[in-house]
């Protein structure tokens, strides 16, 4: 298993700037216990992009709310640096997968909330709320209301929000499940621009295999249930980076090899599902 300190093989870099240190969660006792997470360790290094992967059902959403601080009761450890994460922290920026707008507020007024409830001055939360407006591509479109958006253009107000307050960590949570393979692709071409331009440490939660190659230095592998560490690739694909690294034969190359490794844990996944169809029939 690899050590929450792991970077790239054979190179020394960074210090991890988010750890997760040997982190096993179970839920429920006895007989009815079920095995989420078990024993997970991995690094995120400063101005990383790293992916988590892994069939439906390996526990990627439960290390997800594990590392943004919304479900305790676990063993291990997840830190930043050396501080230890004992609930949400303002250090960490979480996107869900839901669509998370207000749809009473305007764009603008929906990027500014994190800053309004900080008690900001209207002019640096508005000045701010701009700068994001305008980084995640939505110049001119601030005083609209979500409903007059498309679904890829609110969850970049999502993004924006969570960007306002300046988190070290980025935490994204399969945010663009719910969108068209094309306007993935072309959001993940934005995801990149603002990683760069920040320096942006981020952490993508996803089962999109072409998603994940796209756009990380590193992928995290998780078995099926219970979700363990499989391995880690590198991925060693130019930066600055878009999506037109898509149709490379190194981008191919990557994506095979990663759905090798999940093909087995997606069939495993696959066959539990139907022996539990079969359990309820034989009950019924």
């Amino acid at each position: 298993m690899a050590s929450p300190s792991d970077t790239r093989p054979g190179t020394s870099g960074d210090e991890p700037l988010l750890v997760v240190d040997n982190v096993y969660k179970r839920f429920g006792e006895g007989a009815d216990a079920t095995i989420a997470v078990d024993h997970m360790s991995f690094g995120v290094k400063p101005g990383e992009f790293v992916s988590v992967i892994g069939p439906s059902g390996c526990g990627k959403s439960t290390l997800f709310n594990i590392i943004g601080g919304l479900l305790g009761e676990y063993e291990g450890e997840v830190r930043i640096g050396s501080e230890r994460i004992m609930g949400p922290h303002p250090a960490v920026g979480m996107v869900f997968q839901e669509e998370s707008t207000f749809p009473w507020r305007t764009v603008i007024d929906n990027v500014a909330f994190p800053l309004e409830l900080r008690g900001a001055p209207k002019s640096e939360r508005l000045d701010k709320a701009h700068h994001f407006i305008d980084l995640v591509g939505l110049a001119n479109f601030e005083k609209r209301y979500p409903s007059q958006l498309s679904g890829g253009m609110r969850q970049r107000v999502s993004i924006a929000r969570t960007l306002v307050s300046e988190p070290r960590i980025l935490l994204m949570d399969e945010p663009f499940a719910a969108l068209d393979e094309q306007t993935r692709l072309l959001l993940g071409d934005k995801i990149l621009q603002i990683q760069q331009q920040l320096h942006q440490t981020t952490l993508l939660i996803t089962h999109n295999l072409t998603e994940a190659v796209q756009l990380s230095d590193r992928i995290v592998v998780m078995t099926y249930r219970p979700g363990r560490l499989k391995r880690i690739v590198n991925i060693d694909l130019p930066r600055p980076r878009t999506s037109e690294v898509v149709g490379s034969d190194a981008f191919g190359h990557y994506v095979a090899e990663i759905w090798s490794d999940l093909r087995e844990e997606a069939s495993r996944g696959m066959l539990d599902a139907e022996a539990s169809v079969a359990r309820r029939g034989a009950r019924g």
